[in-house]
């Protein structure tokens, strides 16, 4: 590996743990993340020299969201785990701890998968030891105070019936399938997005800023280390987990081992009943029960010492594909779905404690690479023990499934993308995008139109009052009809909901050119179009080239932007628009000229304004607004508590200015 490629390695895997711990939202599998890390600490290995502070296998992946919580400096450092992936690794591990310490014995737990907590008790003067502090582990050195929110978990305990003056306790937040079950039951209900899996869904509940919503959702704590106390409830770790119970506190799964034997025997029992647990599993971890020895293995200032996590290899099961299901999204782009059971039990595959039935098959290249088709025989694992993937075909179906030629809901043709796998209805009125299309027509960032909403929208729809967007427009004219009906309330709630949608025919046409939902066209793309004509109208006359010329623009959203607006049945929707009243023409206010020129981000709380109104006071000062530090940024605004953007920033030589300066300079022009 060259020095530039191990520099590329270490961005993209910066890229996911910002996604996995601040965001909540992985792209890849856990078993995929490894798999670059063991790269990349392969690479360091061979070439020590390139092995800096920031290199992902020498810092905690996670930051303190200050919107969370206040920001809280642990008094003992919560550090990860190093990670082994092979029993010769454990046996090596046990061996090296034995020939320093032979009477060293090893604790073998559970490894949950969900996010750390630590646990602060003190005790009351003549009173009780009590809970005053939760936290979360943040960067391992600094987190966030979660203490109301701790508060709800019925396993957190308010006080302990112990005697001990201090007593710091470390364990796993998580939430169960039940739980996770039933929240996105009701997010399906709602038309909402369901949650990609139980650990992200617990890390975004504990960091809720109502400790109501936390409390409804159930989430669930096992204690996992005595972080501080005294040396003789702290040196002893097993003994501790054991007195912990008895004082009426959920510790983790753990089994007492002499030998490494014994230690794979336990890792193979936690492996056994990954199935039948309630919660998610991330591994097995063994700990070295007497702690003042754990010192005397370091594993680097990322890992605590005396540690190991073993990892398990992915589950597999073989499925029998049943059916494939077709569906079409807001975007027009249709989505396969393989429906399957399990080839041995005929019910559904049962993998890491939950029952899988389904899964997606993403594209037509997808589905004939892996010979997808009725009758085939899969293997099915969960990546990363979370989303569900086939991984090969065992046995061939009769015939390879072929996508359809024609949209299942409107029956349109459907088209092939250019350089893609995708095939897309674009049929603007096509009734499995309506909804979708009619709720982001109404939605904040485009039209906001209050009150219209996708629940209230869906029920116009299925009773046939709207089929398209001019639909909405002419609502009014059934007024009597809708206060009868009673779909959007009695006499005030419907007025109310009609004024609003005449009040949107006034908007900026940024808005209107927003709502439309163009592909690859969103609020900003939007607004940098509008720039460059004076009625939206003029879209419909513009040459691909003239869209070219528009600064980001490039060849795809360009060739979006004119089919769009060359399809004659968009063409005819907008005449109507404009003959109801709707605003197409722009509005050109003095710009100021203070940041010609200026690529700027803003990161961090600002105090005087909100994020938005900062942007939009950037762009009418001639300046443009990214979201992400790049060679191309000429200015960074740092608020408070600025991150990663404000040490990019640092390292690239680009100018940061504080809020003040901010100000005082937007308005010096």
């Amino acid at each position: 590996m060259t020095h530039e490629e191990y520099l590329k390695l270490t961005a993209v895997i910066d890229h996911h743990m910002k996604l996995y711990y601040d965001e909540d939202a992985p792209e890849i599998s856990d078993v995929e993340y490894d798999a670059l890390m063991r790269q990349l600490k392969e690479a360091e290995r061979q070439n020590p020299e390139w092995v800096t502070p920031d290199s992902p296998t020498q810092k905690i992946g996670g930051t303190a969201k200050r919107e969370a919580g206040v920001k809280v400096t642990h008094r003992v450092p919560m550090l990860s785990i190093e990670d082994v992936f092979t029993k010769e690794e454990v046996r090596a591990f046990v061996e090296r701890v034995k020939e320093k310490h032979p009477d060293a014995e090893f604790s073998v737990e559970t490894k949950i998968d969900g996010l750390s907590m630590t646990l602060r008790y003190v005790r009351e003067p003549g009173g009780e030891l009590k809970l005053t502090l939760a936290e979360t582990r943040g960067d391992g050195r600094i987190g966030e105070d979660v203490t109301l929110n701790a508060l709800t978990i019925p396993d957190v305990l308010r006080t302990l019936p112990l005697p001990y003056e201090m007593l710091e306790l470390r364990g796993e937040v998580y939430m169960s399938h039940e739980a996770f079950d039933r929240f996105n039951a009701l997010q399906e209900e709602a038309g909402k997005k369901p949650a990609a899996n139980p650990r992200n869904l617990a890390a975004g509940t504990l960091r809720q800023l109502d400790p109501a919503i936390t409390r409804e959702r159930g989430l669930k704590m096992f204690i996992f280390n005595v972080q501080d106390g005294p040396a003789e409830i702290k040196d002893e770790h097993g003994k501790a987990l054991d007195l912990l119970a008895e004082a009426g506190v959920p510790v983790v799964y753990h089994r007492q081992c002499r030998t490494a034997d014994e230690v794979i025997d336990a890792i193979d029992a936690i492996g056994e009943m990954r199935g039948d647990l309630p919660y998610d599993l991330d591994g097995a971890v063994v700990k070295i029960s007497h702690t003042p020895w754990r010192d005397d293995f370091p594993a680097g200032s990322k890992y605590s010492s005396g540690h190991i996590a073993y990892k398990y290899p992915p589950e597999e099961k073989i499925v029998v594909m049943d059916e494939i299901e077709t569906a079409v999204g807001r975007t027009g782009k249709l989505t396969f779905t393989g429906v399957f059971h399990d080839r041995e039990t005929g019910k559904p595959a049962r993998l890491c404690g939950t029952s899988v039935s389904r899964a997606t098959l993403h594209n037509r290249d997808y589905i004939r690479e892996m010979h997808i088709g009725i009758g085939g025989s899969y293997r099915l694992y969960k990546s990363g023990e979370i989303i569900p993937r086939l991984n090969g075909c065992v046995a061939e179906p009769e015939a390879i499934y072929e996508a359809p030629s024609q949209c299942p809901a409107c029956g349109e043709p459907l088209v092939s993308e250019e350089d893609t796998a995708d095939i897309r209805c674009v049929n603007p009125s096509c009734p499995a995008q309506l909804v979708r299309t009619l709720s982001y027509y109404t939605s904040r960032n485009a039209m906001n139109i209050m009150g219209l909403g996708e629940t209230l929208i869906e029920a116009l729809v299925q009773e046939g009052y709207l089929r398209w967007i001019t639909d909405i427009y002419h609502l009014r004219d059934r007024r009597e009809e809708l206060i009868r009906a009673g779909l959007i309330g009695k006499e005030k709630n419907t007025d109310k909901v009609l004024t609003e949608i005449e009040k949107s025919k006034s908007n900026d046409p940024v808005r209107l050119l927003t709502g439309l939902a163009i592909r690859n066209v969103g609020v900003s793309t939007a607004r940098e179009v509008m720039r460059h004509f004076d009625d939206l109208y003029d879209l419909t006359i513009a040459s691909r080239e003239d869209f070219l010329a528009i600064p980001d623009i490039g060849e795809t959203t360009a060739g979006d932007l004119y089919h769009w607006f060359h399809r004659e049945t968009n063409i005819r929707m907008l005449d109507e628009l404009r003959l109801l009243g709707l605003n197409m023409k722009m509005t050109r206010e003095e710009q100021g000229s203070a940041l010609a020129g200026e690529t700027v981000v803003i990161t961090g709380t600002l105090n005087t304004m909100g994020r938005k109104e900062a942007e939009e006071l950037v762009r009418s000062n001639g300046g443009k607004v990214t979201g992400s530090v790049s060679g191309k940024t000429t200015l960074l605004v740092a608020g408070e508590a600025a991150g990663s953007k404000l040490q990019k920033a640092q390292e690239l030589g680009v100018r940061i200015i504080e809020e003040e300066e901010f100000i005082r300079l937007c308005r010096s022009k």
